[in-house]
């Protein structure tokens, strides 16, 4: 074949353009689009599969193949050498195909003639639409040339499908964006939703990938380039001074933006044919499908730097920037592929729900959905990419599941579980001021969780007797640098009026793990959960520990306080802790400062160590409380953000439930006031055992009080403990099912 370069890639495209051209039907363009392609490229075939399914390819058209095979040849990712190419995202060149591992025959397309093959995917932005294939009789391997206008070809092609213009009949020709998808990701807010896609970070549409003016089309690349690079330095000037991290992801968008090879790819793409939005993407495509291979996590995190980039220099490019003139529903669920605290906050309770694509169950932006008890879902793969604003979304956030463009089924089946939901919550109401008192005459003590003031007002409208654990990082992390100690002790003032007289205790910053403060050096663990975080980062680190004891004693102003210290491990981490909250003390007498007329001083059960500490350091704490998140996952040596191993161990669960007795036990033999705080206080099954075992107070999300009280005053704390100690000489593993069996009853 002659040498076809830029010239021949430009010829093609525009052969391309025209055979796209006219109101033809999908199936008529993508017949004429193979015949070009091999004509252009002098082979004997050339075929295009397109994803049926995440699973399957199937052909969709071809040039020289056998016609019968046309929707009726299927393949499974990675299968065949098509297959390979679908799932790697890699191209296969090879002059004899035969040979290579993984060739399988289809005698359905009279394939066995052609020798040569070369397959390259059709992306973009990374995400694998389909195989672009051709083949000849000779044996050749393609030069250089030919697999970069092939790659170009299959560029358009990606474009043109994202914008529908290969629709016609069969699961594979379907259009993009128009059917339902359900996605599987991580609970991290309990709640469901439904409502219209709302899209923090609105998709660029590139509406014409072929250039008109290959040279106008480089000025204006190189236009946008430069004024990218300009913004870029700008940011880097305003941060200057500030957040090392921060710094670091500037500086690897200044090094991506000032990257020769970089510029130098994007302008070689406009040269081929293509116009400047169409030859970002591209490379995007491209450097996407070299990062996701690389094993080095550095490496692969400078993915976002570089997606991040390529964003903002199409939004030049377009003049699509976030204010695209499209109206916020009334009913917004947020789609992000991430995002943080003070943005999220920025939405504010407009929200019905939020899902990520990326995000932890502990994050900054979990923490805030749950203080505006909105759905969370994360991990929520291809959402950004699946996803258009206005789409209908149902998000069941106690599943981990979205059902984006859900069918008419889904739909009434979220209606009627939302109907259900607020017909439940009305029963609540009617019990909303009384207590939650057992059929046997206990009473449990029911506090909420909270980490905003905004948070306060669900105190009366929830009917919690107090907040049980009020989580103070948040307003470190919604900050660019540290908060005074003024500031603290006024907010902290503010949260202790709002209660009304009502207990309110206060978490010590609780950072580190997934929690690093904006301006915080972050440190590098290989198990971070398990690292230097909360007290650990406390007492290496008392300054800020200190700061805020000392707000925390001003906001107090003569009244009630009560303080938590997070993570406590062992009896000397809480000695040293309490030794700093006695010279917050002193230094506040010597100021001349008002004392806490009452002050207790209690510390989080969140490792199994802790309940085996010495009998001196249960009869010092003034009160403990069972962080049950942390606890449960080091008890059973299994990550929650870990989708392998989280669903595999039970809350109910024998062994767990009888620790948590062993712990009561030792708070009886003490007088130790002890409480139970985490999701699964909130859950009414899994708080009625705990209960059972001697628990007296839970702490939970506002929305779950009504439900949990509901239960508890319906039951005997005395018959569960029996069908629980029958479960445990029995030898079952979980006493969740006989739990089940008793309440039916």
């Amino acid at each position: 074949m002659p040498d076809r370069g830029e010239s021949e890639s430009r010829k093609l495209l525009r052969r391309l353009r025209e055979a796209m051209a006219g109101e033809s039907a999908g199936q008529e363009r993508l017949d004429r689009i193979t015949t070009l392609i091999a004509e252009s490229m002098g082979t004997e075939v050339c075929s295009i599969y397109l994803f049926r399914d995440r699973e399957t390819l199937e052909l969709c058209a071809t040039e020289g193949l056998k016609p019968e095979a046309v929707h009726q040849t299927r393949l499974r990712l990675g299968e065949g050498l098509v297959g390979r190419v679908g799932r790697s995202g890699r191209i296969i060149n090879t002059e004899n195909a035969p040979a290579l591992p993984g060739f399988r025959y289809m005698p359905e397309t009279g394939e066995e003639a052609y020798t040569s093959f070369l397959g390259v995917p059709i992306q973009r932005l990374g995400e694998t639409l389909g195989v672009l294939v051709v083949q000849s009789r000779e044996p050749r391997g393609f030069t250089a040339d030919e697999v970069y206008a092939l790659e170009v070809v299959a560029m358009v092609l990606a474009e043109m499908a994202e914008l529908g213009a290969f629709v016609g009949e069969g699961a594979a020709m379907t259009a993009r964006h128009q059917q339902p998808v359900t996605l599987r990701g991580t609970i991290g807010q309990e709640g469901v939703a439904m409502g219209h896609v709302w899209l923090h970070e609105p998709r660029v549409v590139v509406a014409n990938p072929i250039a008109d003016d290959p040279d106008r089309e480089a000025e204006r690349l190189r236009e946008a380039v430069d004024r990218l690079r300009v913004g870029v330095d700008r940011m880097l000037d305003g941060a200057a001074g500030g957040d090392a991290e921060q710094l670091q992801v500037l500086e690897a968008y200044r090094m991506f933006a000032n990257s020769p090879g970089w510029l130098r790819r994007m302008e070689e793409s406009v040269a081929s044919g293509l116009s400047a939005e169409a030859a970002v993407e591209k490379e995007q495509s491209s450097a996407r499908a070299r990062l996701t291979q690389v094993s080095d996590h550095y490496l692969r995190d400078r993915l976002h730097d570089l997606d991040d980039l390529s964003n903002r220099l199409l939004r030049l490019l377009t003049g699509q920037g976030k204010e695209t003139g499209a109206q916020m529903p009334a009913d917004p669920i947020l789609i992000a592929r991430n995002i943080g605290p003070a943005e999220l906050l920025d939405y504010g309770r407009a929200l019905r729900g939020v899902v990520l694509e990326e995000g932890s169950v502990g994050s900054h932006a979990a923490i805030v959905a749950r203080a505006l008890a909105i759905p969370l879902v994360i991990h929520a793969e291809r959402i950004t990419t699946e996803a258009l604003n206005g789409d209908p979304i149902a998000v069941d956030g106690e599943q981990g599941i979205v059902h984006l463009r859900p069918d008419d089924s889904i739909a009434a089946a979220f209606r009627d579980k939302i109907a259900m939901q607020a017909e439940a919550q009305e029963r609540y109401a009617s019990i909303r001021d009384k207590p939650a008192e057992t059929l046997c005459g206990t009473t449990i003590g029911m506090h909420m969780n909270a980490g905003l003031m905004a948070d306060l007002p669900s105190l009366a409208g929830s009917g919690a007797e107090g907040v049980g654990l009020f989580r103070t990082e948040l307003q470190f992390l919604l900050r660019n640098k540290m908060p005074r100690r003024s500031e603290l002790s006024a907010l902290y003032a503010r949260i202790m009026q709002a209660a009304q007289g009502k207990r309110v205790v206060f978490r010590t910053l609780d950072i580190g793990s997934d929690k690093v403060l904006p301006y915080m050096t972050a440190v590098d663990e290989p198990n971070p959960a398990l690292g230097w975080r909360a007290i650990r980062v406390g007492l290496d680190k008392p300054g800020v520990l200190r700061m805020q004891l000392q707000a925390l004693v001003r906001a107090a102003n003569g009244g009630p306080l009560s303080v938590m210290f997070p993570f406590i491990a062992q009896y000397e981490e809480y000695v040293a802790a309490r030794a700093e909250m006695d010279k917050a003390l002193a230094r506040e007498r010597i100021l001349g400062h008002p004392l806490p007329s009452s002050l207790d001083v209690g510390a989080m059960l969140e490792t199994p160590s802790l309940a085996f500490a010495p009998r001196r350091f249960f009869e010092e704490v003034e009160f403990l409380s069972i962080g049950g998140n942390d606890l449960k996952q080091f008890f059973f040596a299994a990550d929650r953000e870990n989708e392998l191993v989280r669903r595999r161990y039970d809350t109910l669960n024998v062994s767990f439930l009888t620790f948590i007795e062993q712990i009561v036990r030792r708070c009886e033999e003490t007088g130790t006031p002890l409480s139970f705080c985490g999701e699964d206080a909130g859950r009414p099954v899994e708080a009625l055992c705990l209960a059972a075992m001697g628990i007296r107070l839970l702490s939970m999300r506002p929305a779950s009080i009504g439900p949990v009280k509901h239960l508890l005053r319906r039951a005997h704390l005395g018959e569960v403990r029996t069908v629980i100690e029958g479960a445990r000489e029995r030898g079952e593993q979980s006493v969740r099912a006989a739990v089940m069996e008793y309440l039916k009853r």
